[in-house]
C-alpha cells in the first residue's frame, strides 16, 4: 500500500489554491473581477484613460510637441471662460517656447510631461524612458520651480512596461477617454460634435495646441459642457492619488468604493 506524507508545505499550497479558486468562484458570482484583479495582481499595467467619479468633473488636456501659433489664442478662450487646463510639453518645445511654458503657469493652468524628443515609448528600453521623462520634467521644473508627476506617452503609445516604467519614475500616465482628433483637421463641427457628445463624468479630452481649428471650436465646447453642468478641472485635481486600480477599460476607481459595494 502506498503511504501518502503530506508536508506542512504541500498542505499550505493547497489551502492557498483552494483559497484562490473560492475567492474567484465568489467575485466572479458578484461581477468584481477588478478586485480580484488587483488582489492576484494579474491586470495588464494600463494608464489612466478617465476617472470614475459621481461628480461632473472633465479634465481637458491639450499636447504640444511641435508649433506654438495658436496657444496664445487657447490662453484667451480659457481665461475667458475661467477655466484652467493641463499642458503636456515634449522636452523640445520647452527648449524653443520657454516663455509659452512661463505664461501657460503664471495663468494657472497645470504643466505635464510629454517626454523629452517624442519618441514610441514602447520601442524604448526602460532606462531610455526614464531619461526621455527625467529630462523634460527637470526643464519644466527649472522654468516654473514646481516638480509635475503626470506623464502622456507620446503618440499614446504604450504597453504594461512603458506604464509600469513611468510609474517607477514617479509619474502617474496619462491617456485620454475623448479624443478631439483636432490635428486631423476634420472640420470645427466635427471636434464639437465629437467632444460634446462623448465627454462624461471623469472624463479627459485631448486637443492640440497646434490645431488649427481647436481656438475656433474651443469656446463652443466649454460653453456647452459647461449647460450640461460640467465643471472643469485639471488632471491633478480629477485623478485619485492613492487606494485605487484602473479596470480593464483604462477607468480608475478608488478601491474603497468597491469594497463599500460589496
Amino acid at each position: 500500500m502506498k503511504v501518502i506524507i503530506f508536508t506542512k508545505k504541500s498542505v499550505f499550497k493547497s489551502l492557498a489554491v483552494v483559497f484562490i479558486f473560492l475567492f474567484s468562484v465568489f467575485y466572479a458570482a458578484t461581477g468584481k473581477y477588478e478586485l480580484l484583479n488587483v488582489f492576484l495582481n494579474t491586470q495588464r499595467e494600463l494608464p489612466i484613460y478617465c476617472v470614475d467619479t459621481s461628480d461632473k468633473k472633465v479634465a481637458i488636456t491639450f499636447d504640444a510637441a511641435w508649433g506654438d501659433e495658436y496657444t496664445d489664442q487657447i490662453l484667451d478662450i480659457l481665461e475667458k471662460n475661467g477655466v484652467k487646463a493641463t499642458f503636456f510639453l515634449v522636452g523640445g518645445w520647452v527648449d524653443k517656447y520657454p516663455e509659452k511654458v512661463k505664461n501657460i503657469f503664471d495663468k494657472g493652468h497645470e504643466i505635464g510631461n510629454h517626454s523629452t524628443t517624442h519618441p514610441h515609448f514602447s520601442q524604448l528600453s526602460p532606462y531610455k524612458m526614464k531619461e526621455e521623462i527625467f529630462k523634460t520634467s527637470e526643464k519644466i521644473r527649472r522654468i516654473t520651480g514646481k516638480e509635475t508627476n503626470l506623464f502622456r506617452p507620446p503618440f499614446g503609445d504604450y504597453n504594461s512596461l512603458v506604464v509600469k516604467t513611468v510609474k517607477e519614475a514617479g509619474h502617474y500616465c496619462i491617456q485620454w477617454d475623448v479624443d478631439s482628433i483636432d490635428w486631423k483637421d476634420p472640420g470645427e463641427e466635427v471636434i464639437y460634435n465629437r467632444v460634446v457628445s462623448r465627454v462624461t463624468n471623469g472624463s479627459i479630452v485631448l486637443f492640440h495646441n497646434y490645431a488649427k481649428q481647436t481656438p475656433l471650436v474651443l469656446d463652443r465646447i466649454i460653453k456647452e459642457l459647461k449647460k450640461k453642468g460640467f465643471q472643469f478641472v485639471t488632471i491633478s485635481e480629477l485623478i485619485y492619488k492613492e487606494n485605487f486600480y484602473i479596470d480593464h477599460t483604462g477607468r480608475q476607481k478608488l478601491i474603497e468604493n468597491n469594497k463599500a459595494g460589496m
